[in-house]
């Protein structure tokens, strides 16, 4: 048995996690998800690992989950205290000194996008919402929906603590059909930064959601 600690991305809650910590419960395992004060414009990259510590606790074994905008929160957690892996799901890769506002022009990522887009036959500018919930039903629309929480922009402000990255064993998931995030997008950032090759999955931005047990397999295939 492991303990999955899940952290989710910006503007969301517990909730995004839900499915996965059916899934994971029924295999055996410890899943907790993390609530964040992203709502909290006097919360930063500081508290955000502060609420993942509180909710590690004492425990151990522990696999850091990071999806999204958690790039930049998981390492920190990293840092302070132990865990067995950090794996990051479609999230963000941070440099030291680096602003979560900067990420964005120093990767490329609009760029990314109107080339995928453009693959794709496709009309650029596509609202992040519209990105983000790609191919999902809409009834789980409505309810990530219902589910959005304001993030504030006061960690995009603040510049990555860290000097370098943790020395912690690091995964990364990439989901194939991931509008926001796209593939060859995550390849070269991932391959850049990490020296890493990402593990591939089904599913859009939000496949914890709609791809869950694919999830699974692949964070338990970690554990051999």
């Amino acid at each position: 048995m492991a303990t999955f600690v899940l952290i989710p991305g910006g503007g969301t809650d517990p909730w995004y996690w839900r499915r996965l910590v059916d899934e994971l419960h029924a295999r055996g395992h410890e899943p907790i998800a993390v609530d964040l004060p992203c709502d909290d414009d006097k919360a930063g990259w500081v508290e955000y690992a502060d609420a993942v510590v509180a909710a590690i606790g004492g425990r151990t074994d522990v696999v850091l989950v990071a999806h999204s905008l958690a790039g930049f929160t998981a390492p920190l957690v990293a840092d302070r205290v132990p865990v067995r892996l950090l794996v990051l799901l479609t999230a963000m890769v941070p440099v030291p000194g680096e602003t979560g506002g900067d990420w964005w022009a120093n990767t490329g990522h609009a760029a990314a996008l109107a080339e995928q887009a453009a693959r794709e036959g496709r009309p650029a500018g596509e609202d992040a919402f519209a990105l983000f919930t790609h191919g999902m039903p809409d009834d789980l629309v409505a309810e990530v929906l219902r589910h959005d929480r304001e993030q504030s922009g006061t960690p995009f402000g603040q510049p990555w603590p860290l000097p370098a990255w943790p020395d912690v064993p690091t995964r990364f998931v990439l989901c194939r059909d991931d509008r926001f995030f796209p593939a060859e997008f995550v390849r070269r950032v991932v391959g850049e930064r990490l020296g890493v090759v990402p593990d591939e999955i089904g599913g859009g931005h939000l496949a914890a959601l709609t791809h869950h047990r694919e999830l699974a397999d692949q964070l338990e295939s970690y554990l051999g």
